[in-house]
């Protein structure tokens, strides 16, 4: 008896050794069913979500590397906003850190769907490794073009732990490819937004792999096969898009999230719905975290609860103050974008008009505190205008700015208006200034009430990009992401008077006492009380420096132009200065 009661305790111990931790799963029980790829899926979306992703770091950098934006003195955005970032800065690994981590996320899906393809029958499936290779897709391509080189890992299996997880770096060339290959994938077993559903409301469709597609594309100077994808979208073939009739639509929490005009969006919990705990490191797994973003509180002044960490050029806002709407207002996307008090709002009386369809644009609250013909200034050290996108300054929602990982508002990564002008830009690098370039540019135009471009004034084709480049894009998306990568892949850096060009596009004159908005004449190279992102950049320094602690853990790891001062001589050619005026 004693000996089976031994034999009946060891069989128990042995039952007990082999029970499964729900809360810590392995890869070898985790993955084999549609439930647990879901479940991963779910999580490359918010990976995405993560400070050196979209919540701020990763989504306020590039903001800071163009022209339309400054550090107006936050002492820890200063490395960023002058282009010259230390190689100790372990900020600079943020955008690195947490892109591999979506990247690792996504292999593990790819792993597990390997046998997945356009033409399986399991359509669930498709949809899951669609979003894995469209996530992968993205990660490759925000490495590439922050860091220029990066290491390429598409096995889940050599995968070990952030420090040392990298092979050697790959040239961006073959980094590219690598965000070519998974999207043109994720083209092909993702659905359209039409499926309905959670397609509708936030997740990657055909058209967003479409559209990122095309942005990687247009990278390469690759404008014929981008403008394919573009055309495709706009033409309906990947679900049905417009603009919305309310430019504001675009930068509100609530009903206008995922509208009309969204092509993929970054998903926040709305303020009040989130939990209460700001989750800033990289794990962003507490049932209680916020589930909001920094935004609002990076671009909200210190008037109203906001960090006053970034400020508007003067030069973005004097190009909306440089034409009128057919009705004689301003252009509504200065309201949107920019924090400034104008008299002219004071001639709306709620009446909508072709401007302002959302009616009075003096109905915020927050801003008639300050309808006194005084402007709202960033506070910051270096003064400045606030920004307005993305935070609830102009919303009518809430009476403060929300600080913290808070912000409810859903950042549009890729919309409508963004498809059109890219398009316009492929039509223009391939066949000039032709009528189907202005349309597309006409589209965005008339839904602020602006007049249509006069096809005579930019009969060539460096005419028409100017005003693309430097007048429709900074309108239409100003302070959005996406201007930095612009710089890039147009070669301003490396062409002297472009680089002239965005230097005083750049350049505010410190001030701390009110909202800056002069227009700048004098030669800010020499006088020290102007400064400008551009100022102190280095050749090589358009892009991050890979951390110097990344490369000390792995031996196969080297630095990029960024850590050597080796500039990038662009392989095109790029577009002479014009004058439009």
């Amino acid at each position: 008896m004693a000996a089976m009661a031994l034999l009946a305790g060891a069989s128990s111990c042995s039952d007990q050794l082999d029970v499964i931790n729900p809360n810590q799963q392995t890869t070898s029980v985790f993955g084999n069913s549609l439930a647990d790829l879901e479940s991963a899926v779910i999580a490359c979306y918010n990976h995405s979500r993560m400070e050196g992703t979209y919540s701020r770091y990763g989504y306020a950098y590039d903001i800071l590397r163009g022209d339309e934006v400054y550090n107006a003195g936050q002492v820890w955005w200063l490395p960023a906003d002058a282009l010259n970032m230390p190689v100790t800065d372990e900020m600079s690994q943020w955008i690195w850190r947490d892109w591999y981590y979506t990247i690792n996320v996504a292999n593990f899906v790819i792993s597990k769907t390997s046998d997945i393809d356009a033409q399986s029958s399991d359509e669930a499936m498709k949809r899951v490794k669609g979003q894995a290779a469209f996530f992968r897709g993205q990660g490759y391509y925000m490495l590439a073009v922050h860091y220029q080189n990066a290491a390429i890992i598409t096995d889940y299996k050599d995968y070990t732990y952030l420090e040392t997880l990298y092979q050697g770096p790959k040239p961006q060339a073959e980094v590219l490819a690598q965000a070519v290959s998974d999207l043109q994938e994720a083209l092909q077993l993702l659905p359209t937004k039409n499926e309905g559903g959670q397609w509708e409301q936030g997740r990657a469709t055909k058209a967003a792999a479409a559209a990122l597609l095309a942005k990687v594309y247009m990278f390469q100077h690759d404008y014929k096969s981008a403008q394919t994808l573009l055309d495709n979208i706009i033409n309906g073939e990947y679900g049905a898009y417009a603009l919305t009739a309310d430019y504001g639509a675009n930068f509100r929490e609530g009903v206008d999230e995922n509208n009309s005009e969204s092509i993929y969006e970054i998903q926040f919990l709305d303020y009040g719905q989130q939990g209460n705990i700001d989750e800033w490191t990289p794990n962003n797994n507490s049932k209680d975290a916020t589930q909001g973003h920094a935004i609002e509180a990076q671009f909200g002044p210190l008037t109203f609860s906001g960090w006053a960490d970034n400020a508007a050029s003067p030069w973005l806002y004097n190009l909306f103050k440089a034409e009128k709407t057919t009705d004689g207002g301003l252009d509504p996307r200065l309201y949107w974008t920019l924090g400034t008090y104008e008299k002219e709002y004071d001639q709306y009386t709620g009446q909508k008009t072709a401007a302002y369809p959302d009616g009075d644009p003096r109905k915020n609250e927050m801003y008639q505190q300050v309808i006194t013909g005084d402007d709202i200034s960033t506070n910051g050290a270096n003064g400045g205008i606030p920004v307005c996108k993305n935070t609830n300054s102009r919303t009518g929602l809430y009476d403060k700015i929300i600080a913290g990982l808070r912000c409810g508002i859903n950042l549009r990564i890729i919309r409508l208006a963004d498809v059109l002008l890219l398009a316009a830009e492929c039509e223009n690098e391939i066949n000039g200034p032709t009528a189907k370039a202005f349309g597309y540019i006409n589209q965005v135009r008339r839904r602020a009430a602006l007049n249509d471009l006069d096809q005579s004034k930019f009969n060539t084709k460096d005419k028409l990009f100017e005003q693309i480049a430097n007048v429709e894009r900074p309108k239409e998306l100003g302070c959005e992401f996406g201007r930095g990568i612009d710089l890039i892949r147009w070669g301003f850096f490396y062409d002297a008077d472009r680089l002239a060009q965005i230097k005083l596009h750049g350049t505010a004159k410190k001030d701390n006492t009110k909202c800056n908005k002069d227009a700048i004449t004098t030669n800010m190279d020499s006088d020290a009380a102007y400064i400008s992102s551009f100022k102190t950049w280095n050749p090589g320094h358009e892009y991050l420096p890979i951390y110097q602690g990344i490369i000390d853990a792995n031996p196969n790891m080297t630095g990029n132009s960024a850590n050597n001062n080796i500039a990038n001589t662009p392989a095109f050619a790029v577009h002479p200065v014009v004058n439009l005026d």
